[in-house]
């Protein structure tokens, strides 16, 4: 003889003593996909059917005292008792405002004003999340990403702080980092004409050479290669790095990045292939130079030191020539202490090439936003309170030690 299932067997297997008058509900079949609701009571050998359930039917309770559940409860024409499934309520454990000013910027690298400013510009793109059952807030996502890339830390820790799991982090990472791409013209912009006084003035007073727009250079960001092409980002060090080339102003404003090639290509390389020649192409008219080091070609849009000074002059301009394109070794510096996702002490970034650039394109127009809004870079008392200094040492010695490779 076929017996079914506990869970399609009707209630009234279930308990004893059921009456004629709950025979229409005793005899409904309470599947377990429908009895998933937000109480944790559940009978023993029931196989989800709810104590609650039993006492909406009119049937006696094993447990005496059983809470009732919270959920909205209708009555149908066929004795049928439906339970309303009320959607989730997201809670969010990040709260601008009970947070003071220090905290917010030792913790997300911008202040109250900027935070809510960026939140309203990417808003529109963000909202789409708000439709989902499990929808966060676009606050809740700006933040939860900007700790992300302030900490360098890895998705879980940052996805519990944030009050959500790892997989919806994930998501809401990918969300805001291409909210955030679309507004990249607007964010890292290079010198126009009209501007080239003022950028000229500015680098002259660094270092006292003339018709100077730009300090370029390259950094290395370390990631987790692809096991294909695990021999094409690793460097002359044996590590695996993404090589960034940026151009910085004198007040160290980002206004070119260039994060799409591999650790194995050199700066010279990444320069040739870039959109660099052509802008300042279109510029040469008015007799500008970028500044760069020894590890470029001599071109006639970039002003390189003399490798071999015989005379006090030749001296004199590699001297000028250092405090001028100093300037880029400190925006590296700034950058990847106040994004510690970007420097070598954090964890190496575990996802694709592609994203890894996105994350590096992210950073730069996060710490240009902050240089606009004079966003002061605070950091907790600690070991740490000199690691933008560390950050600038070691970029120093790693291009000393390529400028070598170079002259052998």
């Amino acid at each position: 003889m076929y017996r079914p299932p506990y869970h399609k067997r009707p209630i009234r297997h279930l308990f004893r003593g059921g009456t004629n008058a709950n025979k229409n509900t005793a005899e409904t079949v309470h599947r377990r996909e429908n009895t998933h609701l937000s109480t944790p009571h559940e009978e023993p050998g029931c196989h989800g059917a709810r104590i609650a359930d039993t006492a909406d039917a009119g049937l006696p309770s094993l447990l005496s005292g059983a809470p009732k559940t919270t959920a909205t409860t209708t009555g149908t024409s066929d004795g049928l008792v439906m339970r309303c499934r009320h959607p989730p309520v997201y809670r969010p454990l990040l709260d601008l405002s009970t947070m003071e000013e220090r905290h917010i910027i030792v913790t997300y690298r911008l202040d109250r004003a900027t935070i809510q400013e960026l939140c309203a510009q990417l808003e529109p793109d963000l909202m789409s999340a708000i439709c989902h059952p499990t929808g966060i807030p676009p606050l809740v996502q700006v933040l939860s990403v900007l700790n992300f890339l302030a900490s360098g830390s890895f998705q879980t820790t940052v996805a519990i702080a944030s009050g959500m799991s790892q997989p919806l982090f994930s998501n809401v990472l990918s969300r805001v980092l291409s909210a955030l791409l679309k507004h990249m013209r607007s964010y890292i912009v290079f010198p126009q004409v009209d501007d080239l006084p003022t950028v000229k003035g500015d680098f002259y007073a660094l270092g006292h050479i003339p018709n100077i727009i730009g300090a370029i250079d390259g950094t290395h960001v370390a990631l987790v290669p692809p096991r294909r092409s695990e021999q094409v980002y690793r460097n002359r060090k044996s590590c695996h790095w993404m090589n960034v080339q940026m151009v910085c102003l004198a007040d160290q404003y980002i206004s070119h990045v260039n994060a799409k090639f591999p650790g194995s290509v050199n700066d010279a390389y990444i320069l040739r292939n870039s959109s660099i020649p052509y802008v300042m192409g279109q510029l040469q008219r008015n007799r500008v130079w970028l500044i760069g080091d020894s590890g470029y070609p001599n071109l006639s849009l970039l002003l390189t030191p003399v490798r071999n000074p015989r005379t006090r002059a030749e001296e004199r301009y590699n001297e000028a020539h250092g405090r001028t394109r100093r300037v880029i070794e400190h925006t590296f510096g700034l950058l990847k202490a106040r994004f510690r996702c970007l420097h070598m002490t954090g964890v190496s970034l575990y996802y694709s090439p592609k994203k890894v650039c996105q994350i590096i394109v992210a950073c730069c127009m996060l710490h240009n936003l902050a240089l606009r809004r004079q966003v002061p870079f605070l950091q907790e008392d600690g070991p740490d309170a000199g690691l933008v200094a560390a950050v600038e040492t070691v970029d120093s010695e790693e291009e000393e030690a390529e400028d070598e490779d170079v002259d052998n």
